[in-house]
């Protein structure tokens, strides 16, 4: 991991994300939108906002696909630069916060059943996420305001006199954003990451302990508790001990193109969290399955008989 990775990783990294996340944050969409106008409670709440946030994300994800194909030299405006940097930067962080209040409303749920049952909880749950979304764009606006010290934009100028975005910082930018980023790990990955961690651990031993559960939830319980933190550990980890080896080194690593690559896998994982929660999801799922199989057997036949 000592050098970027190939064109060709990273454009099909970018291309196989968006074409497994796409469909199925549109369907944890709609679900969600569906179960809020029929009954919402809090958990669907932030599982919209999740769909919501992989949703920019992916939309965006194309231009990152135009930057790959031009050999990670950037061709477009400065300004789509900027807003790029934010889009492409904003599962990363945005992410592992709603994570972590889907981890703790499990938690909530199976230890604290006659609160969780209150209809007060979903006052609570729309500011928990307008707050969220609130301290990303905060947090964004520092680390704008770092890397424009000198150049006054976020695309840089290599010594080949290629232009590159939000790489190759000055001293002066990196005595400013190396900070923030430190801070960033924290808040955004070391603290979400021992809260889930505490959540899931309790809330899987709570489970276990009673007997009228049926094995499909505790399966998907299990599934639910895995698959976050296969998030975190394969998405968001890479990204954010790349900050803390920057601030100790007080530069940028080489392997830091790589981890960033590995966090937009975010959007492929987050559909195992959607399937073991919501049952729409499975249904929507299922439905598509057969489907794509339906399809498949009925161009197949076609196929043998025109080979006939």
């Amino acid at each position: 991991m000592s050098e970027e990775p190939p064109q060709e990783v990273l454009l099909a990294t970018y291309i196989i994300t968006f074409l497994i996340g796409f469909p199925n944050s549109v369907l944890a969409f709609f679900s969600c939108i569906r179960k809020i106008h029929i009954k919402p409670i809090p958990i669907d709440i932030i599982m919209l906002n999740l769909a919501i946030s992989d949703l920019i994300f992916l939309t965006c994800l194309p231009i990152k696909m135009k930057e790959a194909a031009d050999n990670m030299v950037w061709k477009m405006p400065s300004g789509v630069c900027r807003s790029d940097v934010f889009v492409y930067l904003l599962p990363v962080y945005s992410s592992s916060l709603f994570l972590t209040a889907i981890g703790a409303e499990r938690y909530v749920c199976i230890a604290f059943p006659v609160k969780y049952r209150s209809p007060k909880r979903i006052i609570y749950t729309i500011p928990i996420c307008v707050v969220i979304w609130v301290l990303v764009a905060a947090i964004f606006t520092f680390v704008y305001k770092a890397v424009s010290t000198d150049s006054g934009v976020a695309v840089n100028t290599t010594n080949q006199q290629t232009e590159r975005c939000y790489s190759n910082f000055t001293e002066k930018q990196l005595a400013k954003l190396l900070p923030v980023q430190m801070g960033l790990a924290v808040v955004f990955f070391f603290l979400p990451l021992l809260t889930c961690c505490f959540c899931y651990i309790n809330f899987i031993r709570n489970l276990l302990k009673l007997p009228l559960i049926k094995r499909q939830r505790r399966l998907r319980a299990v599934g639910l508790a895995l698959g976050t933190l296969l998030v975190f550990a394969s998405c968001f980890a890479p990204y954010n001990i790349s900050h803390v080896v920057a601030f100790v080194k007080k530069e940028n690593p080489k392997w830091r193109t790589t981890a960033l690559i590995l966090s937009t896998l975010n959007a492929c994982y987050d559909p195992i969290i959607f399937f073991c929660i919501s049952r729409e999801m499975r249904s929507a799922i299922k439905v598509c399955a057969k489907f794509f199989f339906r399809c498949y057997a009925y161009l197949k036949g076609q196929f043998t008989q025109n080979i006939k």
